[in-house]
């Protein structure tokens, strides 16, 4: 019999549990069709699921009817897709996780103290081009240590850094310390950018790859957060790491030769997808399962209030009628 080593924390962060909850309520509230910008969060699974209850994933606002209600990604958005939904009059409900907003508040801060912004993460990330929206001509994106060796700033004295959301935390302190090197005046925000749910899901597979010789992330393959967890699995001991959506993509090949698999999940995955992995699993002959806890999480996060609102305002008409 095969072992499991399964990681805590996994699975749903605050940030992606709330705009999950935000598309689910508003489509209680307002009824369908519902418009999602973007995807409301990078996991195919959650995706199909919203479809089916009634919400409409566009690219942009003007696919949305003029006057109808659009929910903006947990990724962030730039002030120029606020502006374009204001022209067409939509009703909005800002998803943002709430710590993405944090980078945006530090991004215009810096640039309105006229700083250079180093904004370390993988362009054409959604939050990536969200965050450089909101001072374009001050962020500069570099994508690891070596591009932090050839970017161009205005002025060596005045350049601070941000970072995405959901990069490695290793590769990102390495990026960082390059920077250093050649801004030794650099400025950072007040805490990390990386978010504690990307940090504790890393630190959670370095707890399990070195005693796992297979490691399996269920995630999406757009998800940063998720694909990370297969590199840090990798550099901390697994001999072979996949990313899974669901317990369909296994290849029972890779079980091969294999004593203990360790199993985890991205931030933006629900947990009836790694129960379905273990199923899988167990039918394959590893049905003992160990949970390794290396953090516990209690972070909540409050709806939008644009939407908490109007669910205020229902509440008062349905008991003012008595209904």
């Amino acid at each position: 019999m095969g072992k499991v080593l399964l990681a805590r924390p996994r699975g749903y962060c605050a940030g992606v549990d709330r705009a999950v909850q935000t598309v689910e309520r508003a489509l209680e509230l307002y009824g369908p069709p519902l418009y999602v910008r973007r995807q409301i969060v990078h996991n195919a699974h959650v995706v199909r699921t919203l479809e089916a209850k009634g919400a409409v994933f566009v690219e942009e606002n003007d696919e949305v009817p003029e006057g109808a209600t659009v929910v903006f990604s947990a990724h962030g958005v730039a002030p120029t897709v606020h502006e374009s939904a204001r022209l067409r009059s939509l009703r909005t409900i800002d998803a943002t996780c709430p710590l993405v907003t944090k980078v945006h508040v530090e991004a215009r801060r810096f640039a309105a103290d006229d700083y250079d912004i180093v904004l370390i993460g993988h362009e054409g990330h959604e939050e990536v081009v969200g965050t450089t929206g909101q001072a374009p001509e001050n962020i500069h994106l570099v994508d690891g240590p070596e591009e932090a060796g050839t970017v161009e700033v205005r002025d060596p004295e005045k350049v601070a850094y941000l970072s995405q959301t959901t990069l490695s935390v290793d590769e990102t302190q390495e990026t960082l310390r390059a920077l250093q090197q050649r801004f030794p005046k650099l400025q950072g925000p007040p805490s990390d950018d990386i978010c504690y749910a990307t940090q504790n899901r890393q630190w959670a597979v370095k707890a399990i790859a070195p005693r796992s010789e297979l490691v399996l992330v269920v995630g999406s393959r757009n998800s940063s957060n998720s694909v990370r967890l297969t590199e840090v699995a990798l550099a901390t001991g697994a001999e072979a790491s996949y990313l899974v959506d669901g317990a369909d993509d296994i290849d029972e090949a890779w079980l091969t030769g294999v004593t203990t698999v360790g199993v985890t999940s991205g931030a933006s995955v629900p947990e009836e997808l790694v129960a379905a992995v273990l199923d899988w699993l167990g039918v394959h002959g590893f049905a003992d399962i160990e949970e390794v806890v290396s953090a516990d999480e209690h972070l909540q996060f409050a709806l939008p209030p644009e939407l908490r609102r109007d669910m205020r305002a229902a509440r008062t008409a349905a008991a003012a009628t008595g209904s």
